[in-house]
């Protein structure tokens, strides 16, 4: 599996596969070939029913089953074709829950009890530009543009670079942190600085600040993503540009915070700088 292994990275990187998509695929391989003890070579669709079959007992969530689904149909179609259709191994029926979304006010509350300034930054930036957690921590100095007042997200999902505006009261906030901070290179450096902060350093940050701002709902990082995009609906911002702010592919996949929010307000002139950044 070894040369396999590194063919298969290759594969995903010159197509363009995010870093940890390309890690995720080939691990997920590496898990099914050792299930069997066999080389991919001498699998097939038995096999990897039986794989799927394990999956489930092991009760592993529908997310994970569906990456294995689509590590393996990448392997067998590009980087080891064979000759049955990757088609004909199914994903898994996945019922999209409705995403746990924070009122203004808890955000306030949220975003205000951090007293670590880097942690405070990222948090801030990922409710007040909808960047996933991923793409906050990668983001470099360069990538602030204060004087346009926007934020280039570089290495978006699939690869794809896209353009936030950002509000007054983050920009200050940036200018705050980097004031304190003075960041290199990465925005948010980890302990080692040319690295990028840990995403756990990030997650644990947002939950103990839950646990203080006494919330009761189960709110991660990503929920703040989700608040921004809700928040601008209920703003008045139309579908499409948040389906652009938040660099989804699919309007559908955007449409589902549609169903989250039960009322629209007029549109506002200045949405972006009505969100919640505490001073």
């Amino acid at each position: 599996m070894v040369p396999l292994r590194e063919r298969m990275a290759e594969d995903l990187r010159i197509r363009n596969y995010s870093p940890r998509t390309v890690e995720c695929y080939v691990s997920m391989m590496e898990r099914f070939t050792r299930a069997f003890a066999k080389p991919p070579s001498q699998l097939g669709l038995a096999e990897i029913r039986a794989f799927q079959s394990s999956l489930v007992a092991k009760q592993v969530s529908w997310t994970l089953f569906n990456q294995a689904v689509c590590a393996i149909r990448f392997f067998y179609r590009v980087t080891l074709p064979r000759d049955f259709q990757v088609e004909h191994i199914p994903f898994a029926k996945v019922k999209r829950a409705l995403p746990t979304v924070l009122s203004v006010d808890e955000v306030r509350r949220l975003l205000g009890v951090v007293t670590n300034i880097k942690h405070r930054a990222i948090l801030s930036l990922i409710y007040a530009t909808g960047a996933r957690l991923n793409e906050a921590t990668h983001l470099r100095v360069r990538d602030i543009d204060g004087a346009r007042m926007m934020v280039h997200i570089r290495h978006g999902k699939g690869g794809k670079p896209r353009m936030v505006p950002m509000s007054a009261a983050l920009r200050e906030l940036l200018r705050d942190y980097w004031r304190a901070e003075h960041p290199r290179d990465y925005l948010f450096p980890g302990v080692v600085q040319d690295h990028p902060l840990h995403e756990n350093s990030v997650q644990k940050a947002c939950e103990k600040a839950r646990l203080l701002a006494r919330l009761e709902k189960r709110a991660s990082v990503h929920t703040l993503r989700h608040s921004y995009a809700t928040h601008l609906l209920e703003l008045g911002v139309d579908l499409r540009t948040i389906q652009k702010l938040l660099g989804h592919s699919s309007l559908s996949t955007t449409a589902i915070y549609v169903h989250v929010t039960g009322r629209l307000l007029d549109a506002a002139n200045k949405a972006i700088d009505l969100l919640a950044i505490p001073g």
